[in-house]
């Protein structure tokens, strides 16, 4: 399991000055072992020979975007679960959204605080050290079954690693509501986790399919989602959502939350 001070860092950051500050930010955290890379090929190239802990990237490369870089590892087997951080300037929803699709651990403003960054890191040593052996409820979630949707492959498969790591065994997937309506019809979930813009139809339009129509409208549900529209994500809670959570999520959080679903059903 990692410590803090013994993560490995690969930072893919054009600028020197960038580089440094982030480099420094590290170091204040005890962080030593950072690799720093001037361009997205660079860094994957690294990669085919060294296995990082966390991959940090700026959005804007000389060769390609961290859009693109995280797209990149997410299609390579040995990377597809590297926790992944961003660090911008840009706000524009149109350009970090696919960056939360693509399973991000976390976001960063440029300039961001040494705050931000640690809580960051805690969340990435969340991820790494996620153990169902460590797991503290007596319920046993091997035995539970969770219906993820999201039209992410991506974003689908870094939440089924989180579930898997608590200890969760029997995990479904669909693609968005249309296609999760049969499989909810069909079997018994204890969790439901689902995101909110899919086509088709939508988170909203599930969790109200849940709660008005399925035959288990009492069953959790957790949605995990970069909608920031406040008057939407009322309207979902006011359908029945059970909580919400902010893509890219925090893994302690959404731990917390799957004990007390489970608890509470219990």
């Amino acid at each position: 399991m990692p410590l803090p001070q013994l993560l490995t860092i690969a930072l893919a950051e054009p600028s020197p000055l960038q580089a440094q500050i982030i480099r420094h930010a590290l170091n204040e955290l005890g962080i030593r072992n950072v690799d720093v890379f001037h361009s997205g090929q660079a860094l994957l190239q690294h990669l085919q020979q060294h296995t990082p802990d966390v991959v940090i990237s700026a959005l804007y490369l000389p060769d390609m975007t961290g859009t693109e870089l995280v797209y990149t590892l997410r299609a390579q087997p040995p990377h597809r679960d590297r926790p992944f951080i961003l660090i911008s300037s840009e706000t524009k929803p149109h350009y970090l959204n696919p960056v939360r699709q693509a399973g991000a651990l976390a976001i960063l403003p440029k300039p961001f605080t040494t705050a931000q960054l640690d809580k960051a890191l805690g969340n990435v040593l969340e991820y790494l050290n996620s153990d169902p052996m460590l797991n503290e409820c007596d319920e046993d979630f091997s035995m539970l079954k969770v219906l993820i949707v999201d039209d992410s492959a991506t974003s689908r498969r870094l939440i089924r690693t989180v579930l898997e790591k608590i200890g969760f065994e029997q995990i479904a997937e669909a693609e968005d509501g249309s296609e999760a309506v049969p499989l909810i019809n069909a079997t018994h979930f204890d969790l439901v986790v689902t995101d909110y813009n899919m086509p088709h139809m939508d988170g909203k339009q599930l969790v109200e399919y849940i709660r008005t129509q399925s035959m288990q409208f009492t069953v959790p549900i957790l949605m995990v989602s970069s909608e920031t529209d406040q008057r939407r994500l009322a309207a979902v809670q006011d359908a029945g959502v059970s909580a919400v959570c902010d893509k890219p999520f925090d893994t302690a959080v959404i731990r917390q939350l799957v004990r007390q679903f489970v608890a509470e059903r219990s």
